[in-house]
């Protein structure tokens, strides 16, 4: 089995990538930083190749299908926030970010997607987060990159199932999890966050069972049972107030 694994590098990323060599899987690693890289593939038990590479660049994200062909599970990891009110964030950060956060999870989604149903096999894991289902005042475009991915994530499954297909589809939800995210986003989180390792453990036992909704801990669980119950008016009073406390 072979694993393409996205901002590898670092954090989330990195320890699925450990966790999926635990299981056997060989790996393709890839993110910009080369040396990080590299520290990782020291720690995968099994063979494991690195890409070093901006998927910001469309046409980085095609060259990447291209050169990593027979992936058993793709793993769309990359990705970034940024903190602040939106007319005083940095535009060219945030276009950044759609481009990572967005556009290249949407075209390597399509095209190891139709790559794995000519042979009807593999699975998918795109990595979103809580905030996909939340309003997010004081980190709208992140919050609003998270819903793409959930959002496009549950459509393929349903089309996905309609067509009795044997491909897979899941979407980790995570909560504030210890990664390099937090200094990227220039944010200070103040309520717990999990260990990116534990998270990586937790995801890769539930991907293996074919679980679509992956959202490690229980306090996350239960935001993700407000937002369905709770006015988003009132969400967004809540996450504006949490987020005025990162700084």
């Amino acid at each position: 089995m072979r694993a393409l694994v996205t901002g590898a590098s670092s954090g989330i990323g990195r320890d699925i990538a450990i966790e999926l060599s635990h299981k056997g899987y060989d790996l393709v690693l890839v993110a910009r930083d080369e040396n990080k890289l590299m520290e990782v593939k020291e720690k995968i038990k099994t063979n494991a190749e690195i890409i070093c590479m901006d998927l910001s660049i469309e046409e980085n994200c095609k060259k990447l299908h291209d050169m990593a062909k027979n992936i058993d599970l793709l793993v769309n990891n990359a990705g970034f926030g940024v903190f602040g009110e939106f007319t005083n964030t940095d535009l060219n950060k945030e276009l950044n970010l759609i481009k990572t956060n967005i556009v290249a999870v949407h075209i390597l989604t399509k095209l190891y997607l139709q790559d794995m149903e000519k042979i009807n096999s593999g699975h998918i894991l795109n990595v979103a987060s809580i905030s996909g289902f939340l309003p997010g005042p004081l980190m709208a475009t992140y919050y609003s990159s998270k819903s793409y991915v959930v959002r496009l994530s549950q459509s393929i499954k349903e089309e996905l199932k309609r067509k009795k297909s044997n491909v897979k589809i899941s979407v980790l939800c995570p909560g504030p999890v210890q990664t390099n995210f937090n200094n990227v986003a220039d944010v200070k989180f103040n309520i717990h966050s999990l260990k990116s390792d534990y998270v990586a453990i937790y995801t890769v036992n539930k991907l293996l069972k074919d679980k679509f909704l992956i959202i490690p801990g229980l306090s996350i669980k239960m935001i993700k049972i407000f937002s369905k119950i709770v006015p988003d008016s009132i969400i967004s009073k809540f996450v504006f107030k949490m987020q005025q406390k990162k700084k």
